[in-house]
Order: structure tokens, then C-alpha cells, then sequence
């Protein structure tokens, strides 16, 4: 093994160029820049087959009357003009965890919400809004939360009604949740806060709160159906920050909460023309908030689906019969997404900023078999989990791959196809490579530019999930035979050297991966792991999944008390570490790998008296650490400014977001004995007078709390 590989090749470093300088500072909220609006789309359980370009054109394209299909034109135009990732991943195969590895900007094996934590509090720490903030960005989100914490009673005037469901806390006001979404980086938030609300489509007639800031509004909202409301006020907030901020980019968070749970119809057809003077448009008169509040509620089909038919028993001689209603609402229901991305596409053209306008549509999970009607709904009649095996809470590919799209004109070419693996988590260090400002060291993401632009190489980023779920895979006759009805329980799969690793039902870490080439068998139906070639493999797959993540008691997992591996061999080292200094002032603790430095050289131990500080630098220290027995190590950081430490892949320290010069931040880790590289992170405060700190410390078995002694640390 390259020893500068072992220490270096982290799925964070970039090839070439850095994409942003290391004196990049916060803009100020008016500075002109060509900085894009960025547009980020969410569907909730959307397949990665529910998508014209995906998958459901190829069906229209058999003119068979035995398969079923339906439309998304407006969707498909941005593959016609932007680019289409053919592999992109949800960081799980449910929406809180998945939301959560999004909003975070990290894998499964650092976000706090995990397994199904509905309404748990999002992480204190960087987010898609945060980052976008302190950018200079504008900051909004619309639709389905689900990550706010619990919250207190507070007195905001609204009374327990005798009808209100369990998921209706009467007297909760939005700032008494903790992870409220203008706590998490969103200047403006208009939806469904609690996750169980998200599962109904007219908030109002089906007794579900709709909170815009600080106060409940569904009252209001009759005949509301949510994917008109969250595009209409999506809408408003566009055309009201063009008018009052022309020169400041915007971000938008606009999460539906269809197609899934209770398949509702809309009330009305969708307006036609879209943008300022068509589509759907904000009334904002009580009980008339909208447009399309007319009709009847669940009472709209589109034409194309109302009296489709399909050959379902294969027989030309026998009638053909109707679609059956759960499938006509399914289709239904997307195709108003459809719409709806049609509508703010045309917005953007209305207002003139389409050009600068970055639009990101893609799903959290894969399609669910629930429609929470008494009918049953399953993916099997669209197939909406496209040519793949799996659906939502599967860790197949057709639970985890989401069907993503991007349309930025003048930046991403109109008809791209990009085929490298990639996962939502990157999405984060993407919009902050596009904002002008520094990834965050905490991030387990890399910028997706040149996978959407085509233009320098794309970083390999880190592939990795894991999920819990004690069911099976259904018994689908379209799936493998060794998939369906497979038990899930802990599943776990890694993306490594072109391979798929993925197990089920885990019991301990010497559990064998099956082994799949996507690239020949999308279907994961030939397994790999029993050729004498896969042995090696198998091997660096059970010690990256340990390397990539970190044990979280509310998801306990069984290989939790497994140690990290160290590296299985080192070619020739030297005592000490390697240091890199950059010069700048930045707004969090940047990743370094990703930037220039104005200095290098090496050191006896992660010292600054041995680098060339001045008031305003940053330091990344690389090198191994030599574990003479294994065990549970506690790993101490003193400094005067914000410091993070990773050992492997995993995020041990963190001691960014606020961090209060001359304290100690801490963290476990449970390491094999022998070599494994590590990855130190600091800044100095901005102004600082008095003479730069930083303690590097560690306590383990036979060993009493001390300073990481230069004996154990050697470099490339």
C-alpha cells in the first residue's frame, strides 16, 4: 500500500485545483457575485422508475398494452437541458435518516438521526441552510420537516380540540421545538413540521398543522392540497426576494410530501402557463389561500389516467380493464409534481434569473408500498422501483437510488449523462463549492461540480449506509428470487473499487458482504463474494464499513464493539507528522485537503510552535498513529480556536461549532492494535493576541491521560 494513499486518499481530497481560494471569506448579504440560486426539489418516497427519463418512457416505448406507464414531461426537461446522475443515493432508505444525511451533509455513520427516528432534533451543526446563510444566501424551506426534537407547551392561544389526532400537540409553538428549521440555517419556513402530519395531503380537512414561522396557520387552508401550497408559497417568497434583494442569491428547501401515504387526488386541474401569471398562485385570502382551493377535495384526476386501461391478463380477445383507483391516484399525484416543476421552472424564465438558477430534483428514499387508503398500493404496476430490486427500507438499489436530475444553464450541459456513484450527503460541499465559501471539516461530502458540469475530475466521495428495519423485502415476482422476502433487520452496504457491498440481516462484523458489479448486474442478482478474486475485497469491505463511522447508542448496531482494523501494511515511514498551513479567515473550520497551502513540512508531534502561525492561519496535521494494544481510546483536543480530528474516516472530535478558546473537546474510539492514519484540523481565531494553543492528547489501556507522545506518530 502507497503509504501518502493510506494517509491522504480520503474520499475528501480533490484532484487538481482547489474549486474555491483558502482566503475565501463570508460575503456580505448585497455583494454582487455570480453565485446561483440554488432550488433543491425533494420528493417523499418518489422511485427512481416513478421518472419519465429514468424508466417510465422506456415502457411507453414497448407500446405494450400489458405495461402500464404515465408521464412526467416537465420533470424530463431537466434532463433535456441539465444533467442526469444515474447513480445517485438517498443516505437512507427511509426519510428522517435520509433527511437528516442531506440536510448534514453526512453519511449514515455520522448523522445523528438514524434507523426510524421520526421527529428527532436535527444536529446542532452545519446545514445545507446554515452554510448558504453565512454565504450571504437567503434561506427558505417548504413542505415536510420531521426533524424538530421535541417540543414544550407554550401559550400561543390554540386549544386541544376533541378531534385532534395524537401527532397535534395543541400549545406547541414553532420556537419551542429545538430543531425547528429557523434554528437549522432557514430564515423562512412554511410546512408540515411533525413527520406524521406529512402523511396527509389537505391539512386542514385532515386535521393537520401547517406552521409558517412562529404561528399555526392551517386553519386557513381549506381545500389546500399540499403540493399546490408548498409550490404556491414557494412561489411568493421567490417573486418577493427578486423584488427586495436582486443582487442576493436565494436558497430554497421545497421537500413534498407526495406521492406518498394517503393518495389524494388534488381538487382541481392545474392552472395553466405557470411562473408569474400562471400555474398555481398565492391568494392569500383566509379559507381562499390559493388558486386551485375549488372543486372538490380528492376529487381531480388527470385525463390521461381517469379512464385508462391496461391488458391485464395478456389476452387480446378479452376487454381490457381500468387501471385500478390506488394506481390512478399514484400517477395522478406525480404527475402534479410534475406541474408543479414546470410552474417554478417557467417562474425562473418569467423573472430572468433562470440562467443563474440551479435546479435540483431528486427523492428521498425509494417507492413505498403504503397509501395509508383502504385500497392497497404496491410499486409492482408502475414498477417504480425501475429495473433495480427493493423498495423504501431496503438497502437494494431500488430503495436507495433516486432518480436526480440538475438544470444549471451555462454551467451543467443540456443533455449530460453522469454515470459516477455519488450520495445526497455530497450536496452540502456542492453548494458550498458554488457559494464561494470552505467545506466544512465535519462534512463527509465532496463537491459534485464536475460530475455536473463535466468539466476537472470528480472526487470519489465516501459510499456507506446502514439502517435497521424488522421486516422483509416483499415477496415481488419481479425481484430475485434471494431478495424477496428476504428478512432485513441490520443491513449495512459499502461502495468500493467499483463493487457493492451489502448484507442483511447482521450479526456481527465477520458477517460476509455480498458482493455485487452494478455496472453488469443492476439487479443484484449475481453474487460475487464466493470467487476465490472477491477474497481480498471482501476483506477491505468488513474493514472500510468500521473505518467510515461511528457507533451511536439510539441505533446500536452489533458491530459497535468491533475495532476499528488498522491499516494491514505501511511501507516505509519516518518519525513524525507532515503539516500543511493555509492563510486565511473562515466562517467554520474548513476541510484543508481541499485547499491551497502557503506552507509544508514536518514535525515530532501536532506542535504549532513548529509551523509558521500567524494571526490569521489554519493548520491540517496527517500522519499515523501507532495503537499499541487495542481497546477504547479517548482522544483530548486544547486549543484557542475550532480543531476537528478524524481517524480513518471517522469524525472522533469535533470541536467546530462552538468551540471557547482554551477548552478541551473529547471523544472515544475503539481502535485495533497497529498504524491507522488520522487527520488533525485547526484554526486560529481571527484577532487573536496571545500565543497559539494546541494540547493533543489521549488516554487508553495502560494508559493514563498524556500528550500523544511523538513515539506512536510517524508520516509518508
Amino acid at each position: 500500500m502507497n503509504n501518502r494513499l493510506a494517509v491522504l486518499s480520503f474520499p475528501l481530497l480533490l484532484a487538481g485545483a482547489a474549486l474555491f481560494t483558502a482566503q475565501a471569506q463570508t460575503p456580505t448579504a448585497e455583494t454582487p457575485a455570480p453565485r446561483p440560486n440554488i432550488i433543491f426539489i425533494l420528493c417523499d418516497d418518489l422511485g427512481y422508475g416513478d421518472v419519465g427519463v429514468f424508466y417510465q418512457n422506456q415502457r411507453a416505448e414497448l407500446k405494450d398494452r400489458g405495461v402500464p406507464f404515465f408521464s412526467t414531461p416537465y420533470i424530463d426537461t431537466l434532463a433535456r437541458d441539465g444533467v442526469k446522475l444515474v447513480q445517485h443515493y438517498s443516505g437512507a432508505p427511509v426519510c428522517a435518516p435520509s433527511r437528516a444525511s442531506l440536510l448534514l451533509g453526512l453519511t449514515q455513520g455520522h448523522a445523528n438521526v438514524r434507523d426510524n427516528q421520526f421527529d428527532k432534533a436535527l444536529a446542532d451543526s452545519h446545514t445545507l441552510g446554515t452554510v448558504l446563510q453565512r454565504a450571504g444566501y437567503s434561506t427558505a424551506a417548504f413542505g415536510k420537516w420531521g426533524l424538530q426534537g421535541v417540543g414544550k407547551p407554550a401559550d400561543n392561544g390554540k386549544k386541544p380540540g376533541a378531534g385532534d389526532p395524537p401527532e397535534i400537540s395543541a400549545g406547541v409553538s414553532g420556537d419551542a421545538w429545538p430543531a425547528y428549521p429557523t434554528k437549522r440555517g432557514f430564515d423562512y419556513f412554511y410546512g408540515y413540521v411533525r413527520h406524521g402530519d406529512g402523511h396527509f395531503h389537505y391539512p386542514k380537512e385532515d386535521k393537520r398543522e401547517v406552521w409558517e414561522n412562529d404561528r399555526e396557520v392551517s386553519a386557513d387552508l381549506d381545500k389546500c392540497y399540499t403540493t399546490d401550497l408548498f409550490t404556491a408559497r414557494a412561489k411568493k417568497w421567490i417573486i418577493e426576494q427578486t423584488a427586495a434583494h436582486p443582487k442576493k442569491p436565494f436558497f430554497i428547501y421545497l421537500a413534498f410530501d407526495t406521492p406518498h401515504a394517503k393518495l389524494q387526488n388534488p381538487p382541481c386541474a392545474y392552472p395553466a402557463g405557470g411562473g408569474l401569471k400562471g400555474g398555481v398562485q398565492w391568494i392569500g385570502k383566509p379559507h381562499q389561500m390559493l388558486n386551485t382551493a375549488a372543486g372538490e377535495c380528492d376529487g381531480y384526476m388527470f385525463p390521461d389516467y381517469a379512464k385508462e386501461t391496461w391488458d391485464h391478463d395478456r389476452n387480446p380477445t378479452t376487454p381490457e380493464v381500468p387501471w385500478p383507483d390506488v394506481q390512478k391516484r399514484y400517477a395522478n399525484d406525480v404527475r402534479r409534481i410534475d406541474f408543479a416543476v414546470g410552474d417554478l421552472l417557467q417562474l425562473l424564465k418569467d423573472l430572468k434569473i433562470d440562467d443563474n438558477t440551479l435546479v435540483v430534483f431528486t427523492s428521498d428514499n425509494g417507492p413505498s408500498a403504503e397509501s395509508a387508503l383502504p385500497e392497497k398500493y404496491a410499486p409492482t404496476f408502475f414498477r417504480g422501483f425501475g429495473s433495480f430490486d427493493g423498495i423504501k427500507r431496503d438497502l437494494w438499489e431500488g430503495g436507495m437510488r433516486e432518480p436526480t436530475l440538475a438544470r444549471f444553464p451555462g454551467r451543467i450541459p443540456a443533455g449530460r449523462v453522469d454515470k459516477e456513484p455519488s450520495g445526497q450527503w455530497n450536496w452540502l460541499a456542492t453548494f458550498c463549492d458554488l457559494a464561494g465559501v470552505p467545506v466544512p471539516a465535519a462534512s463527509d461530502g465532496v463537491s459534485l461540480l464536475p460530475s455536473l458540469t463535466g468539466q476537472g475530475k470528480q472526487m470519489p466521495g465516501t459510499l456507506y449506509m446502514e439502517y435497521f428495519e424488522n421486516h422483509s423485502t416483499p415477496k415481488y415476482k419481479e425481484f430475485d428470487p434471494s431478495h424477496a422476502g428476504r428478512k432485513r433487520m441490520q443491513m449495512q452496504a459499502v461502495y468500493l473499487n467499483g463493487f457493492k457491498g451489502v448484507r442483511y440481516d447482521v450479526k456481527s462484523e465477520n458477517d460476509d458482504f455480498e458482493i455485487y458489479n452494478l455496472a453488469k448486474d443492476e439487479q443484484e442478482a449475481r453474487n460475487l463474494a464466493s470467487a476465490p478474486e472477491f477474497a481480498k475485497l471482501q476483506q477491505e469491505m468488513k474493514a472500510a464499513v468500521l473505518r467510515d463511522r461511528m457507533p451511536n447508542p439510539s441505533s446500536p448496531r452489533p458491530y459497535d464493539a468491533a475495532p476499528v482494523p488498522a491499516l494491514s501494511s505501511v511501507e516505509a515511514l519516518m518519525p513524525g507528522v507532515n503539516w500543511q498551513a493555509f492563510a486565511g479567515t473562515w466562517p467554520w473550520l474548513p476541510q484543508f485537503e481541499t485547499m491551497t497551502p502557503v506552507a509544508s513540512g514536518n514535525a515530532r508531534q501536532p506542535e504549532l510552535n513548529a509551523v509558521p502561525i500567524t494571526k490569521d492561519n489554519g493548520v491540517l496535521f496527517t500522519g499515523y498513529l501507532s495503537v499499541p494494544a487495542t481497546g477504547q481510546y479517548t482522544f483530548y483536543i486544547t486549543s484557542d480556536g475550532p480543531h476537528f480530528l478524524r481517524i480513518h474516516n471517522c469524525q472522533v472530535v469535533d470541536g467546530d461549532l462552538g468551540h471557547v478558546s482554551g477548552s478541551t473537546a473529547k471523544g472515544q474510539i475503539l481502535l485495533a492494535e497497529g498504524r491507522h492514519p488520522f487527520r488533525l484540523y485547526y484554526a486560529r481565531p481571527p484577532g487573536t493576541a496571545t500565543a497559539p494553543q494546541l494540547k493533543f492528547e489521549w488516554s487508553g489501556p495502560g494508559i493514563d491521560r498524556q500528550i500523544v507522545p511523538a513515539t506512536v506518530l510517524s508520516h509518508d
